[in-house]
Order: C-alpha cells, then structure tokens, then sequence
C-alpha cells in the first residue's frame, strides 16, 4: 500500500472499529483525503462484508471497495493484552470510530469516558442506528429501518404501490459522510483547543434531516406529504417523462423556465399566460394537461435529442442513466474521475466510485483495496508499539490478535 503522503488529511492517524457500510463509508473518505485508516477487525472472520458478495475469485467485491486504503490489523478486544495493545494505539491516534450497538465500546472497557483520559485530544465517534441516547438506544438497526422509521419511505414511490425504499442504502450512507464531517470538526476542534470531542449520530436521524424540506411544510400546515412516483409537490414539470426510445428528467423550477420551455422547447408561446400554467402550482394543479403537451412534443424524439433541446433553452434535463451509461460516458470516467479501477492481486482489476470531492492543492490518494484479514499485524504493530514479527507471530498463535 501506498503511504499516505498527499491528501489533505495527511498525517491523521484514524483507527478504525467500523463494520459493514455505514462507518467503513464515512472512513473510506477519510482515507481518500490522505489520513491512515488502521481497520480493526475480530480475529474471527473480520468484518461480516468479506463474506458479502459480489465475489470475484472467491474475494468480496463489497468489502475491497469499501474499506479502501485502509491497513487492516486483528485484535481481540476481549483479551487482557489485546485491551492493553488498544490503548497504547489509542494513545498515538487522533480518532477512533465505531459502529457498534449502544454499549458495547463501555462493555468492553474501551468507551470514551476511558479512552479521553488515556488520550484527552482524541476524536471519538459512533454510529448506531437510533442514537447513543433515547427510547430506541437499545434496538438494532439497518439501512431498511431507518428509512422505514426516518419518514422518506412513507411519501417514496408511486401511491399504488405503497410505502418504497430508495434504491441505494442511503441510511448507511449519509450516516458515513455524517461520520465524516463529525470527525473532521471535532480534528478542527481537537487542533484549536487541545481538547477532543465525542461525535455521534444515529442512522434514523441521518434519513429524517434528508427530509427537511419536506418536513418543514408539515410542520406549517400538518399535511402529510405524498407519493408523487417521479413527479415533485411544488413545481411542473419537475419530473421524469418518456421520450421515443427511454426515459427523461427534465426540472422547470422558475418562471422564466417556464416561458422559454413553452416558446423555445414546446414551441407553444401561448401556453406561458395560459389560465391553467401561469403559476407554479397551478401547474402542479394541473400536472396532467402539462404532461400530455411534454408528452406529445416528445413522443417522437429520442430522449437525447430532448435533453438536448431542452439544455439548449438552459433548463435543466439529463437523460435517466443506468449504470452501463454511467459507464461508457467520459464525464464520470475521464473528466469527472468518478468511476475508477484499482487493482486487487486475486481479483484483477476492480472497478470502484471514486470519492467526488476533488482538492486541487493537495490531491486524493491513489486507492488500493482492501486488504486480507489482518494484513498490516506485523506493520502496525512494529510501527506503533515496537513488537517484532516474532512477537506478532506468537501473539496470533495466543489468540490475541
């Protein structure tokens, strides 16, 4: 692995506890801005994605992406002298992060409260799926409930279909990059008054604060928001229609939107004072007879040809993508950089979405997959707390590590 040597988080030093999506998420970024991710994983198996397909070559695609860049170690935190290795790490990090159930860390005898004193600039911070605290502190949580009780699945999808979760695991996901951004104001924190700070965050809090604007409006007038399928409750057309040959979005968000999608897209200039469109929601009142003149016009054009029109009046429009598209547009693999390849020693070479923020002073790292189970033993261990290999060795024979 390279070391870390650009980025702008180089030097940070983060050791990681995370498992599964959400944490191994929030750290990859981390990773990707240059700190070094020590991955802590059980002895026995390590995180439960390296048993997640897809495989290649028998190795978890999932977890070689996931957990980039990271130097992955082993450590039985339930042994006395793995419980003193932990702390002598601690003592030389800037953050640790874990993901466990509420509680677990403290059943361990490596919560904050102990670890603060060992270390009192150290970063600590959590993901559990309801938070640290609260009537729900105790239950397990994944990605499926906290949509489920976070509120955006109730108004997802189309109303005769019922309740829909999004496709991605986007619990899991914004709680990662919620994880970030607590880890670096409390690195900022840290730096400025010498003193860390204690980061958590909970998956169900992560999807409600997705839906802030839409809970805003209830919170005004208590109407629950609906499921509108494609469409969007304050503005038409702001939605996904059917060209020729695929589908299309296409986002009319102002009023001069409007009047140069009618004049200059439909070519229908009388539609802009028309009774029924001359308002935002009146066209939202009105969605259907919007519809059926965006339908009409489009019907036999390919939906690129419409984007292309429609971007032309300078209205926002994309075509609906799929992966393969994502795949063979230049946009995410040349200029964007976000669709990248790494090489993995078993599997070849693996494709992964790339960070997308972009630091043009400073720079990403390279990234490399993840490695096998408890790869970097001997590195970290000589690094950190001066063990020779023999001294690795017999401590994997003990069943520490």
């Amino acid at each position: 692995m390279q070391t870390n040597n650009c980025g702008p988080l180089a030097g940070v030093k983060i050791l990681d506890l995370t498992c599964v999506l959400s944490g191994p998420f929030g750290t990859s970024w981390l990773s990707d801005m240059g700190a070094e991710v020590i991955k802590l994983e059980n002895p026995n198996g390590g995180d439960y994605t390296r048993q997640a397909g897809p495989f290649v070559n028998g190795y978890s695609n999932y977890f070689a992406t996931v957990n980039r860049n990271k130097k992955t170690i082993t450590l039985n935190l339930k042994d006395p002298k793995a419980k003193e290795m932990f702390f002598e790490l601690v003592k030389q990090v800037d953050v640790v992060t874990e993901n466990f159930k509420p509680g677990t860390m403290e059943k361990l005898g490596v919560g904050y409260d102990v670890l603060k004193q060992i270390n009192p600039k150290l970063v600590f911070a959590s993901i559990s799926g309801y938070g640290q605290t609260g009537p729900y502190a105790h239950r397990p949580g994944y990605d499926v409930v906290s949509q489920a009780m976070g509120g955006i699945m109730s108004y997802t999808g189309f109303p005769e279909n019922g309740p829909s979760k999004c496709g991605p695991s986007i619990g899991d996901i914004t709680a990662g990059m919620n994880l970030c951004m607590g880890v670096l104001a409390g690195l900022y924190k840290a730096k400025t008054t010498g003193t860390g700070e204690r980061v958590e965050l909970a998956l169900v809090d992560s999807v409600l604060a997705l839906t802030t604007q839409d809970y805003i409006d209830y919170g005004h007038t208590k109407n629950l928001p609906q499921q509108l399928g494609n469409d969007y409750s304050l503005w038409c057309p702001y939605g996904t229609y059917k060209a020729k040959d695929r589908y299309y979005s296409v986002g009319v968000g102002t009023e001069k939107h409007w009047a140069d999608f009618c004049t200059k897209v439909l070519e229908k200039p009388e539609l802009v004072n028309d009774p029924r469109f001359v308002g935002p929601l009146d066209r939202v009142a009105n969605r259907d007879a919007v519809k059926a003149y965006i339908d009409a016009w489009a019907s036999e054009l390919s939906a690129f040809v419409v984007v292309e029109k429609i971007n032309a009046a300078g209205i926002p429009a994309a075509v609906v993508y799929d992966f393969a598209d994502i795949e063979a547009d230049e946009n995410f693999t040349v200029h964007r950089q976000m669709i990248k390849k790494m090489h993995h020693p078993e599997m070849g070479e693996i494709l992964y979405i790339n960070n997308p923020l972009r630091f043009t002073e400073s720079g990403q790292v390279e990234a490399v997959p993840a490695a096998p189970l408890g790869a970097y033993n001997e590195e970290i261990y000589g690094k950190y707390l001066g063990m020779s290999p023999e001294e690795v060795a017999q401590l994997k024979k003990n069943g520490t590590i």
